[in-house]
């Protein structure tokens, strides 16, 4: 019998599986084929640590230190990109309150336009800035935490869609369409299907929602150089624009609640966030190169459930994480760890108390 089972290969679960292979053994079965493929493959690897709720800026904020990962035993995984937020001028209001909420500094539209040549002066009134966003090179964290899973002795399974889940003396029995595995303690990391999991065990769900987050690819625009470019925002995330590898990734930022699925982009939204976007540059959309769609799962507070559930011991909620995912990984996993071990999180006990299953019941 395995000490732990985890059900979900995205983010959430490599690093839950990674953790608490220093506890003991470690099963991670993942549904699809590849690690990372619905929500965790399709993110904007941002890391800004002023974006979310407190508990993810709390999070955050501890994830730090190890995503910037100074010293000689592993390169960075973060790197410079900056944040530009954009309004018109009616749009005044919302733009004090964003500066606010994410520490912004107010820089003159002239400065704006020297650092982002597109933005439109007919329409651009007001831009504020931070350096400290940055990207997070999502592919070699996930993959760093999956070797360490291995070298910890832990093993992980594809293509091991769960069917059911029966209740043991001893643990939990866990069937998949190709076999069955017992585990001491079941860890629940299964993004937007988390739900559906909890009720497969005799668990009563926490309500959680997914949410579509929809994106295009542009070519550079007019052939320019967008690597050092900052992200671009617009007023309340209403759209947002990031370089990638010489491209322009262009978000309507929507958050339209869907079923578990594997997500695509809804044309309709996407021309709408891309309109949006248009509005404050000089350069056309003439031509999408590619789109596809990613799920962001909300508990009905927005804050992300971690913990055992309290009416059944053995049963670990790690989800709801939102669009969060990536930037508070390390520090959630390493508090998932601790909440198992029975050992003091490093985060304040006020913060864990609002993670906590128990406060839907």
């Amino acid at each position: 019998m395995t000490d732990f089972l985890v059900i979900g290969g995205g983010v959430a679960g490599i690093a839950a599986a990674a953790h608490l292979a220093e506890l003991g053994s470690v099963l991670l079965l993942e549904r699809e084929d590849a690690l990372g493929y619905h929500a965790s493959g399709r993110s904007a690897a941002m890391f800004e640590e002023d974006y979310g709720p407190p508990a993810i800026k709390a999070l955050s904020r501890a994830s730090r230190a190890y995503l910037a990962a100074p010293g000689a035993e592993r390169e960075s995984y973060l790197s410079p990109r900056g944040l530009m937020l954009v309004g018109r001028a009616d749009q005044r209001a919302g733009f004090e309150t964003d500066l606010a909420t994410l520490d912004l500094e107010e820089i003159p539209v002239a400065e704006a336009r020297a650092r982002v040549p597109i933005l439109n002066p007919e329409t651009l009134a007001f831009a504020a800035t931070h350096e400290t966003a940055t990207d997070i090179d999502t592919d070699r964290l996930m993959g760093d935490w999956a070797k360490l899973l291995r070298q910890r002795g832990g093993r992980t399974l594809m293509r091991q869609e769960v069917i059911a889940i029966t209740r043991l003396e001893a643990g939990w029995r866990v069937e998949t369409r190709n076999d069955s595995f017992d585990a001491r303690q079941l860890v629940n990391a299964a993004g937007a299907w988390a739900d559906i999991i909890a009720e497969m065990a005799g668990v009563a769900p926490v309500g959680l929602q997914p949410k579509r987050r929809s994106m295009a690819q542009l070519p550079a625009p007019e052939g320019h150089d967008v690597n050092g470019w900052p992200m671009l925002m617009g007023v309340h995330e209403a759209w947002y624009a990031k370089p990638q590898a010489g491209k322009l990734l262009v978000s309507p930022a929507d958050a339209d609640p869907v079923p578990p699925q594997d997500a695509w982009a809804d044309d309709m939204v996407l021309a709408e966030g891309l309109a949006r976007y248009e509005e404050m540059v000089t350069t056309p959309v003439t031509r999408l190169e590619t789109s596809w769609a990613g799920l962001r799962s909300f508990a009905p507070d927005g804050v992300p459930v971690f913990g055992e559930d309290p009416a059944q011991a053995g049963f670990w909620w790690y989800a709801g994480q939102g669009g969060y995912g990536f930037q508070s990984a390390p520090a959630s996993a390493r508090l998932l760890r601790a909440l198992v071990a029975c050992d003091t999180p490093e985060i304040s006990a006020d913060i864990v108390r609002t993670l906590c299953p128990g406060r839907f019941r």
